[in-house]
């Protein structure tokens, strides 16, 4: 392949991607905002009619604000490739810097200042007008603010010495240094999961022990009968920053532990509670995070090895804009292109990604059904759709293309068939 050939193939899955998404995007706001005025039959005696306009009009803010992000997303794509940004910005860094280590860790950390730059208006518009406007934002300014420069210390404290073990592999370990960074790299992922709860987490919020002894006691009740050990029971402040509630599990081996949000607790009743984290015990025990990490092992794997090919073709970097005559170091600028990218080439793959979490989400009900009540998930669904304004009606092929949960009605349709 020639560069020009590369070139055009780029362009040529971008336009499909971004066309794709125009159009799926357009069929989902038809579609939802032509069931806006009538609440679908099966849920007419538990939603109101303000909560499913609610919901609708929710829906079809955030799928205009992506969008329009997409819209912004494009050109800066085309900008740092094409149009010669990135090799623009890869002089400018190396007269400066000079070749080594230090210019490809400045390059890194030049691009990832742009584009924070340029998404952080998005995350305010998102979090102070969108989720504002409708009743779900309780974040301050204040804190919005912390949280920006906590994650972003914390992703330099991360990612700087990460990024330079991959950059060292890169360069010295030879023809199969792509199979030394994913091991390295999966190692790391471990580490992060035994780490996240205990040491992450607590930097944004705070994790209290569940006091409600009926509740714990239904709740030990439950991991009893599937044979779920965890290290704690605990709730955390998510009422702080949002009005959406949630239940979760993390860590591995000895380091598990069951989060509930503020939020749910207050909301759905005990028998409530119980159903949701059956559900969430249902994808440990059956084995859905286990495979899901198996996938990501062996595609990070394919895409380390594609990019040890890549890197060593000038097609790839001339068809993307980048002379690498003139770079000081190409690893970076390998790194760096194939991030950007990857999306454009992958993105035709998402209905898979969605059809396995799907089936997943079916595997967990039915599971929840078994070892707690399908009725009282039911009515913990339904709260959770009124209370979060999830829509009752997505358009099905945008639903079949991005969603990774069943639409509410054929999901609580195998709910019921599971009673």
């Amino acid at each position: 392949m020639n560069s020009v050939s590369f070139s055009v193939f780029f362009i040529g899955f971008l336009l499909i991607s971004v066309c794709l998404q125009f159009w799926l995007s357009a069929r989902h706001i038809r579609h939802i905002l032509s069931k806006r005025d009538s609440v679908p039959a099966q849920f007419a005696e538990k939603i109101s009619l303000a909560a499913h306009q609610k919901a609708a009009d929710y829906t079809v803010t955030k799928t205009k604000l992506g969008l329009l992000m997409l819209m912004l997303n494009v050109p800066v794509l085309l900008g740092f490739t094409l149009f010669g940004g990135l090799q623009w910005l890869s002089v400018t860094i190396a007269g400066i810097t000079g070749p080594g280590m230090l210019y490809q860790l400045s390059l890194f950390a030049a691009f990832a200042l742009i584009t924070g730059v340029l998404d952080l208006p998005f995350a305010y518009y998102s979090q102070f007008v969108v989720e504002e406007k409708f009743g779900f934002n309780k974040m301050t300014r204040s804190l919005f603010v912390r949280d920006l420069i906590k994650s972003s210390l914390l992703g330099a404290a991360i990612g700087a010495p990460l990024l330079w073990l991959v950059l060292t592999l890169m360069a010295s370990a030879g023809d199969l240094w792509w199979l030394y960074t994913w091991i390295a790299l999966m190692a790391f992922l471990f580490l992060r999961i035994q780490l996240y709860p205990t040491f992450i987490a607590p930097l944004f919020n705070r994790f209290t022990p569940l006091e409600d002894d009926s509740l714990r006691s239904r709740i030990e009740g439950l991991m009893a009968r599937v044979g779920f050990a965890s290290k704690g029971l605990f709730v955390m402040d998510g009422s702080k920053r949002s009005a959406h509630g949630n239940a979760y599990f993390s860590g591995f081996g000895a380091a598990k532990r069951i989060v509930f949000f503020d939020t749910l607790i207050e909301k759905l009743s005990p028998a409530e509670i119980e159903a949701v984290l059956a559900h969430e015990l249902g994808h440990f025990k059956l084995r859905h995070i286990v495979k899901r990490i198996g996938v990501m092992f062996v595609f990070s794997l394919g895409f380390l090895a594609l990019l040890g090919y890549l890197k060593q073709q000038v097609w790839f970097y001339t068809g993307l804009g980048v002379d690498p005559l003139l770079l000081a170091q190409n690893d970076a600028m390998a790194l760096l292109l194939f991030m950007l990218v990857l999306p454009v080439f992958t993105f035709l793959l998402s209905p898979l990604a969605a059809i396995s979490s799907r089936k997943h989400e079916f595997e967990a009900d039915a599971f929840a059904a078994q070892h707690a009540s399908a009725q009282d998930l039911i009515t913990a669904l339904v709260k959770m759709y009124d209370d979060n304004a999830s829509t009752l009606t997505p358009d099905p092929l945008h639903s079949a293309f991005y969603d990774s949960h069943p639409p509410a009605a054929i999901r609580i349709q195998h709910l019921l068939a599971a009673q």
